[in-house]
């Protein structure tokens, strides 16, 4: 069945994307963003069996144009439509995603957050196979402040007690978020540390006087806040906060298209959007 008129037009160098969750939030999100992203297009969508959306068009569930592609159960039956899967769900589906892509040697960016060890080293192997692009958090300005930070803590060493306080909205599964993870992460491998022994998640009680060497973490979820990260030097005599606020989904999802466009032309590894973005060198 040819595809209708008021599908996006398609050139041969745009990457063929397929969004799987698409009928979420963040799923819509992409599909919206991909109307103005440049050189990629929303080819494809994937949603849990049993959905409701199953076999409605992909454009018109986010509120816009039909695309001509519409949201099917099974990666496997549109493996021919897409050249890169981009993963915003659980941690379960997209494990299994992975595992079929690297048997379809299908690319992917994987932003779902809350996964275990088990699972991260399965997005590990599965890098020896396929390129992934794997990051926490696919904001653009998210990147910049995790340069930031790094950039603060190299220059404060261990004089500053730091903190890492994140919020997000009442739906979110995991805490606390990816972002405030990776932040705490770049913040430990920066001064030298273990963020396994440091990190400290929430405080109750008499808790007796700080530890110096500690990361603090701590999280708040409430109403609709798509995402606000701070992170606070505290010394004597005078704080840095450096804060980063997400007021839409939408610069996660033009950042994870960004990524897919990069994506589709490197070879196998795994990558993330400071590699993306050129901030390492």
């Amino acid at each position: 069945m040819s595809a209708p008129t008021t599908a996006t037009a398609t050139t041969e160098k745009d990457v063929r994307v397929a969004i799987a969750g698409a009928a979420g939030r963040m799923g819509r999100a992409l599909i919206e963003a991909c109307e103005t992203a440049d050189g990629v297009v929303c080819a494809a969508a994937l949603e849990r069996p049993g959905h409701d959306a199953l076999g409605v068009d992909a454009g018109t569930l986010a509120g816009g144009a039909a695309l001509g592609c519409v949201l099917s159960a099974e990666l496997a039956a549109i493996a021919a439509d897409f050249d890169v899967l981009v993963e915003f769900t659980l941690p379960e589906p997209t494990v299994e995603h992975l595992r079929q892509c690297v048997a379809l040697d299908k690319p992917m960016v994987i932003g779902t957050t809350g996964l275990n060890e088990e699972q991260r080293g399965a997005i590990k192997a599965a890098s020896e196979h396929i390129p992934i692009v794997f990051a926490p958090n696919m904001s653009i300005g998210v990147n910049l402040t995790f340069k930031l930070i790094e950039v603060a803590a190299k220059a404060l060493g261990d004089s500053a007690d730091i903190e890492v306080i994140e919020a997000h909205h009442r739906h979110k599964v995991d805490a606390p978020s990816g972002t405030a993870v990776r932040m705490g992460e770049i913040l430990a491998n920066t001064l030298g540390r273990d963020l396994g022994e440091c990190a400290v998640y929430g405080r109750e009680g008499r808790t007796g006087p700080r530890d110096r060497r500690t990361i603090g973490f701590e999280t708040v979820r409430g109403g609709d806040i798509v995402g606000d990260h701070t992170v606070m030097f505290a010394t004597e005599g005078e704080r840095i906060e450096i804060t980063h606020r997400s007021h839409t989904r939408a610069n996660f999802a033009h950042g994870a298209l960004r990524a897919a466009a990069w994506l589709a032309s490197q070879s196998a590894g795994v990558y993330d959007m400071q590699d993306v973005l050129g901030f390492r060198h």
